[in-house]
């Protein structure tokens, strides 16, 4: 069951089983991403996923939680899926979850009842990576799913009863278009009210297509205060009535967490003293992705 490399997984799924089910990301155009550069989309034989399984829970068979990998394995159709789900239900008695990446489009293909039979064999968390709610900014990176699709997705996922985990790109829009972005993102994430929300901070990454605009003059990336005052306008924005807020990834300038709506003020409270020099920030050398 040897992995293909790079293994691209969220922090919380550190001690997940992880179940490469495709490889790469189908929609792999957006131009700040590295992620998958090397590693073209293709979906993985069915029964090597499965032989996956078993000789996984030989070894581990209390696995109580599993990450489908890579960039969206819920492009998948639910005749690919449920198969794979049943599978692990068979083998893992204690098993409690499988969570995956997903793009819009993958959601919102899928019907209410497929949602519905993808939550009653446990999946039950995708992470969504929104990077924006403005268009015009997602426009200008490639992003495939539009920022209603996105909308839509994680509505359509909660009543399903699958949980979201949001991410948004901090310095996306660059300088240009930094306002376009905190607006926009503000009324997607208070449309979408996700249940887990992530921000991180833009890195242009040598080799990709942004990189290839910043060198040129054709993107401004923002400086640290910049990056800080867009974090803080966002969360000045949100009005999220039960969100679990992060904002700890190595990319970001300030560590923060909390939980909306009580939190809100304390968040707002450190950004400020960061913003105005009272708060260490991370350094630039100690920043990654």
């Amino acid at each position: 069951m040897a992995i293909i490399e790079p293994v691209i997984r969220p922090p919380a799924e550190a001690g997940s089983f992880l179940l490469q089910v495709t490889l790469g990301c189908s929609a792999d155009h957006c131009s700040f991403c590295g992620a998958y550069k090397m590693k073209p989309f293709h979906v993985k034989d069915p029964e090597e996923v499965l032989s996956d399984i078993d000789r996984y829970s030989r070894r581990y068979p209390d696995t109580r939680r599993i990450f489908l990998m890579d960039g969206d394995a819920l492009v998948l159709n639910n005749s690919k899926l449920i198969p794979i789900l049943e599978k692990l239900e068979s083998v893992f008695p204690r098993f409690s979850r499988v969570s995956a990446y997903a793009n819009g489009s993958n959601i919102t293909r899928k019907s209410d009842q497929e949602l519905a039979e993808l939550y009653a064999h446990k999946l039950s968390l995708l992470y969504m990576g929104l990077e924006s709610g403005s268009q015009l900014v997602l426009d200008r990176c490639r992003k495939t799913s539009s920022a209603e699709e996105m909308i839509q997705a994680v509505q359509r996922a909660e009543r399903a009863g699958i949980r979201s985990s949001v991410i948004v790109l901090l310095g996306l829009g660059g300088k240009k278009h930094s306002a376009e972005h905190v607006r926009g993102t503000i009324e997607a994430l208070n449309r979408m009210q996700p249940r887990y929300l992530s921000f991180l901070t833009l890195m242009a990454i040598p080799g990709t297509p942004l990189s290839e605009e910043v060198r040129r003059g054709d993107f401004a990336e923002l400086g640290s205060e910049e990056l800080l005052k867009e974090s803080y306008e966002m969360i000045q924005g949100l009005e999220l009535k039960r969100t679990v807020f992060r904002s700890d990834h190595a990319s970001n300038y300030l560590a923060l967490e909390g939980t909306f709506p009580r939190d809100k003020p304390v968040l707002l409270k450190a950004l400020k003293a960061a913003i105005d020099g009272t708060i260490t920030l991370r350094p630039d050398f100690a920043r990654g992705l």
